[in-house]
């Protein structure tokens, strides 16, 4: 009965243009807002995964690292334990180091990461190289894969037509004191065999080869690393399975899943996401007051109908809810047409890639989008409940009216 009542209000010609100005406008800001809210969570999810995409290509699921100092020691029953720990799929030791690489006279500072055979299975860093081809050698005919940032400022070159190119790789000796500076580094000669381009971060700072040559260069011993990498066979398992490590390793090991280790990163797009989200419930809130003048104006208008309803019998309640139905009528037709008019835009962005990204400097030219379904439902619950608020006042003063017939 109440929304035949706020139905009939609605479509009904109003004896002054504002009001019905005034409500459409209403209208149409709802809409817009929503719209507005959906299309920008929409391409914040597309971007969001876009980046997980490029670091999942470098970051391990799990993350093993020593609490204090730069190594740890683990014995044969430790790794036996974790590789059989049931959602552990592979498992990869690293030793990663500060490098100094030259070819000639040309060097660049690296974070050279020494890996074994199964790092390919952790982290698919092979279907990123774009010059070249992945092979890390082994500690005798040691190989180096380095970053499209590294390949330049070092002026690496890699064709077939030219022998392999040697590098010299300068590191800091584990546990050495000595007063002469040279005393305390080491220096190798690798070969490189690739390069790899994921992300500028990477591309600029990363190098991989092979885990034996690392260690020898270092001066560790057999069962001496600074990191396990470990793929999972059930990414929603994660945080189980991390425990279950942290469990069999102790306190003295730091473990970490792929968020923990980027938290800063994540933790920046939500905010950046959600502070975005809401400045724009600032436009639903400003068409909350256009919707208060709305049916402030209604009810004045409908003073008589009210009054009529009064005597016969309405109690307080039932004028307030025709009118607070109303507000949620205009707020929902406005919630709909935003709704409806995001998800046509996202759905022609999706398929033809209408709308591009400016620059030519990121890895597509378009702006990638993702639809969910929590989105939509956090917008039209926003968007009820602006519209709720905003409704109570024009619905609590027609409730409290005089019964006037005249």
């Amino acid at each position: 009965m109440y929304l035949r009542f706020a139905w009939r209000y609605f479509k009904a010609k109003k004896s002054a243009n504002a009001i019905n100005i005034i409500a459409w406008v209403t209208t149409g800001v709802i809409a817009f807002a929503t719209c507005c809210q959906i299309l920008v969570l929409s391409v914040f999810n597309g971007f969001e995964d876009i980046v997980k995409s490029l670091y999942s290509s470098f970051y391990a699921d799990i993350k093993v690292s020593p609490a204090t100092g730069k190594t740890f020691f683990i014995d044969g029953a430790k790794i036996k334990a974790l590789e059989g720990i049931s959602n552990v799929q592979h498992i990869s030791f690293i030793v990663e180091e500060k490098a100094l690489l030259k070819n000639d006279e040309l060097q660049s500072i690296v974070q050279l990461k020494g890996v074994d055979s199964n790092y390919p299975a952790i982290c698919d860093i092979s279907s990123k190289i774009i010059n070249g081809k992945y092979d890390i050698g082994d500690s005798e005919n040691a190989r180096i894969v380095v970053g499209a940032g590294i390949e330049e400022a070092t002026g690496i070159t890699l064709n077939e037509a030219f022998a392999p190119e040697k590098i010299v790789a300068i590191l800091p000796k584990s546990n050495v004191i000595n007063n002469d500076p040279l005393e305390t580094l080491s220096e190798g000669v690798i070969t490189a065999s690739g390069t790899f381009s994921i992300q500028q971060e990477f591309d600029n700072s990363y190098a991989i080869t092979n885990i034996d040559f690392i260690k020898q260069q270092i001066g560790l011993q057999k069962n001496e690393f600074t990191n396990i990498e470990i793929k999972l066979k059930n990414e929603s398992l994660e945080n189980l399975t991390k425990l279950n490590i942290q469990k069999l390793l102790g306190s003295n090991f730091i473990v970490k899943n792929k968020y923990e280790q980027n938290e800063n990163l994540y933790n920046t797009m939500k905010i950046e996401k959600w502070a975005i989200y809401a400045l724009l419930c600032l436009i639903l809130i400003i068409a909350a007051f256009n919707m208060i003048s709305s049916l402030t104006m209604l009810v004045l208008e409908k003073k008589h109908d009210i009054s009529i309803l009064q005597s016969m019998g309405a109690n307080k309640n039932a004028i307030k809810n025709i009118f607070l139905i109303e507000g949620l009528l205009l707020g929902s037709i406005g919630t709909f047409i935003g709704i409806t008019l995001a998800s046509l835009i996202c759905l022609l962005q999706v398929k033809f890639k209408l709308i591009k990204l400016e620059g030519g400097s990121f890895l597509i030219d378009y702006f990638p989008v993702k639809i969910m379904a929590a989105d939509f439902i956090l917008v039209a619950f926003t968007a009820m409940i602006i519209t709720l608020l905003a409704s109570w006042f024009p619905s609590h003063k027609a409730a409290n009216q005089a019964l006037e017939l005249k």
